[in-house]
């Protein structure tokens, strides 16, 4: 039997490599969601989920994923701080952010009737080794080594998880109780346990909350870093066109995009319809897209030659005169769960951003903030 996933990767790659915005210069973006949001919150915590037989080993956002301690951003810049572009620039994480958790004390306290919310700022104080994150943050962004844009107020679809956790025996509840708020082994696939799409609505009453969150969410934005986010990606890749009225609302000119938009429809689990998307596309907001086409993701790739095949992904994007935009989620950079996965993937990393530079020694290195930009 044909295996025709490698053949659709290919079709894909073609369509979003060969179309659109095109540059002769040699650029590097690279893009990574998820900071400020809570995952798992201990090795404690996951130990004694893993005793009880829930297989939270399986789904790597599981198992490494955490809020970003004070050793993982200190170790990711010291990375990033090693190597320089032709401009003397280095490589500059465009840091997706999530802006609140939830506040489970609240919450419980409120019967699990009612939805509360905390800064993710508030979020670190309750975390053994995060009292710098925030300074790190504001030392990152002045020495243009990690620069935050907006990734929503939450990653988590708010309606849905209050009516899960109200009952006591779901997996919901044992993850609530437990201080976080998902419990899924599947981060593409949506399925009752998990919660991680924010902008999932299920009738059109919760499409126009979550534009007054998106609303709320670019406020508490400016309020922390100071500026305004230029660019959005919504959680899990998924959001209704009706949406970017609303992104246009709070000043995004870009989207941040991966292959392709996951439309849902009203009351249907994991029923979308898939949307290509292709660097310098615009809707009818005039609001540009841009579509990640390489991939450095070790965590999710484990027995992946991820170094070669992002390589090779670049090496396309340059030939067809594209900018290489790499997706790498946050929890490749994070050991605050397990050291060796941060110090494994950073070597990874710094190998990677090190034959970069020896390939294409005329190589830049911007923020999706600075692409966008240069497309408009």
């Amino acid at each position: 039997m044909i295996n025709i996933v490698p053949i659709k990767r290919k079709i894909i790659d073609f369509y979003i490599n060969s179309r659109g915005w095109r540059t002769d210069r040699k650029i590097i973006v690279i893009e990574s969601d998820d900071w400020g949001s809570i995952r798992m919150p201990s090795i404690k915590v996951y130990n004694d989920l893993l005793s009880r037989g829930y297989p939270v080993d399986i789904l790597p956002y599981l198992r490494y994923d955490a809020l970003e301690s004070n050793t993982d951003l200190e170790s990711l810049f010291e990375v990033l701080s090693r190597i320089k572009d032709k401009n003397g620039n280095n490589p500059i994480i465009t840091a997706n952010t999530i802006m609140t958790n939830p506040d489970f004390d609240k919450i419980r306290d409120s019967g699990f009737r009612h939805y509360f919310y905390e800064l993710f700022i508030e979020t670190l104080k309750r975390y053994p080794e995060h009292d710098c994150v925030y300074d790190l943050y504001k030392k990152g962004i002045r020495q243009k080594i990690f620069y935050p844009q907006l990734h929503g107020l939450e990653h988590l679809n708010v309606n849905r998880w209050m009516k899960a956790i109200q009952d006591e025996k779901s997996n919901a509840r044992v993850a609530f109780d437990n201080g976080f708020f998902d419990l899924s082994i599947s981060h593409t696939t949506i399925t009752t346990d998990s919660f991680v799409d924010a902008l999932n609505p299920s009738n059109a009453k919760e499409l126009v909350e979550q534009g007054d969150r998106l609303k709320l969410a670019s406020e508490l934005f400016y309020r922390t870093f100071g500026y305004r986010s230029v660019t959005f990606i919504a959680p899990c890749k998924i959001w209704r066109p009706e949406l970017e009225n609303n992104f246009r609302d709070i000043g995004i000119k870009n989207i941040q995009s991966g292959s392709y938009q996951l439309i849902p429809e009203f009351g249907k689990l994991n029923i979308y319809k898939k949307k290509l998307h292709y660097t310098g596309e615009r809707n009818k907001f005039s609001q540009s897209y841009t579509v990640r086409n390489c991939f450095f993701e070790p965590s999710s790739n484990e027995k992946k030659d991820v170094i070669n095949t992002c390589l090779k992904q670049i090496e396309t994007a340059f030939k067809n005169q594209k900018p290489a935009i790499i997706s790498s989620h946050r929890l490749n950079y994070i050991g605050y769960l397990d050291i060796n996965n941060r110090n494994r993937n950073l070597d990874l990393l710094g190998n990677l951003l090190s034959k970069i530079q020896n390939i294409w020694p005329e190589i830049e290195f911007l923020t999706s903030e600075d692409l966008t930009r240069i497309i408009n």
